[in-house]
């Protein structure tokens, strides 16, 4: 029986040993997306301008809602709206996809010379590249109408790496348990609104009741958002160690993901 190695260092193997075939099937997972639409991958960037035009109209002008930043605008709270929405939506739609990935591929899981672990890596990928595409339209229309970025923007790479790690971990979780735990398919939907509503995508971090605010740190998602949003917004960056407890957890998230998969994975071939 073939021996599946829980280091982490192996993950790092995997991704570089295989990387070709990672590129290949995320860029066949992108297509496959808007394969058959008339507009194609331009979809990539037609639904977030779509996304933030509805946000601007029901936020900005129904609701009226506000950030309380000097001068605001309308569009200055879209904007910053659409900053904690891209990042919710890189690991939200990880987590999403985590489920289907080893059910929904029996024909891989039959094959025992093909690396099952990278497909939560190729589902990363591809989300990464759709909350490229929004975070580039983010900070193109916010320099045109703030008449330029800061430069602390150059670090959102830096601070959404991280995140990542932990939807990396996430999906290696959620994927090697769905298959004996069917149910948890059921349950992602929620997990993600879940952290979309506990996350300060729609309120600033310090609208949260200051007895609950350790509550709210606990999130993934809070440390990414205020950091990105304080980049773009005031050209703040975050403390270097805050950054570096928040970079360990998220390598210990995507190590305990992995070590998981590689464990429960020998009865794959039993269930699926």
């Amino acid at each position: 029986m073939k021996d599946f190695s829980i280091s982490p260092v192996t993950a790092c193997v995997s991704l570089f040993r295989h990387w070709q075939l990672i590129v290949q099937l995320t860029m066949r997972d992108v297509a496959s997306r808007y394969r058959g639409s008339f507009a194609g991958i331009l979809w990539s960037l037609i639904g977030p301008l779509l996304s933030l035009a509805m946000y601007t109209f029901v936020f900005g002008i129904v609701l009226r809602a506000r950030w309380g930043i000097a001068g605001e605008s309308t569009f200055d709270f879209a904007l910053t709206l659409f900053a904690g929405l891209v990042v919710h939506g890189l690991i939200s739609e990880v987590i999403m996809r985590a489920p289907h990935l080893i059910v929904g591929n029996p024909s891989y899981v039959k094959q025992i010379v093909f690396p099952l672990e990278i497909l939560p890596i190729v589902s990363l990928f591809s989300s990464l590249f759709n909350s490229a595409i929004s975070l580039g339209l983010l900070l193109c229309i916010w320099a045109f109408t703030h008449h330029g970025l800061h430069p602390a923007v150059l670090l959102i790479p830096l601070l959404m790496f991280p995140l990542c790690l932990i939807a990396l971990g996430i999906g290696w979780a959620f994927a090697a348990t769905t298959v004996y735990f069917r149910d948890l398919g059921q349950l992602v939907s929620f997990i993600s609104a879940g952290l979309l509503f506990l996350s300060p995508v729609f309120y600033p971090a310090s609208a949260v009741p200051v007895a609950i605010r350790p509550v709210l740190n606990l999130n993934p998602l809070t440390f990414v958002i205020e950091g990105v949003r304080g980049t773009l917004i005031n050209g703040t960056v975050p403390s270097l160690h805050s950054y570096l407890v928040y970079l360990m957890i998220s390598l210990l998230v995507a190590i305990i993901g992995f070590a998981w998969f590689q464990r429960i994975r020998r009865g794959f071939g039993d269930v699926v």
